[in-house]
């Protein structure tokens, strides 16, 4: 693994929370998105090197709604750049991790993502992350 790529955060509101990064960064966010596949919407900030993503749930039955459910607005997971998450995911399933999906897929930000369950990894919901090469 490289670096943090970003820190997640799960929001009920994401206009409400952007208000408040927005203030906090003094800066708005650089990037708008909505994942489908993960039925979020999310917005980036760039924070130094790295990046806060705030997550909103776009249907009841999404992960984050799931966890917002259960707790509190928060860190939802951190995520790691790799340079190859196809062998990045093989190294760790060699290690004993337990991955959340087979295949990578396609994420936020231009991204291929895959989650290591955080049974596995001392609670913390851990995101690996490779930039998606322009063709």
């Amino acid at each position: 693994m490289k670096q943090i790529e970003h820190i997640g955060i799960a929001v009920k509101d994401i206009q409400a929370s952007e208000k408040i990064f927005s203030a906090l960064f003094g800066q708005k966010p650089y990037k708008h998105e909505t994942v489908g596949s993960e039925m979020v919407t999310t917005c980036f900030y760039q924070a130094g090197p790295n990046k806060i993503e705030l997550l909103e749930a776009t249907d009841e039955n999404s992960s984050i709604a799931r966890y917002l459910s259960k707790n509190k607005e928060g860190i939802h997971h951190i995520a790691f750049e790799v340079d190859d998450i196809f062998k990045e995911m093989e190294r760790l399933k060699a290690e004993g991790f337990q991955l959340l999906q087979d295949a990578p897929k396609k994420g936020a930000d231009n991204k291929l993502v895959c989650f290591i369950h955080p049974k596995s990894a001392n609670g913390i919901l851990i995101e690996l992350c490779q930039e998606i090469p322009e063709p």
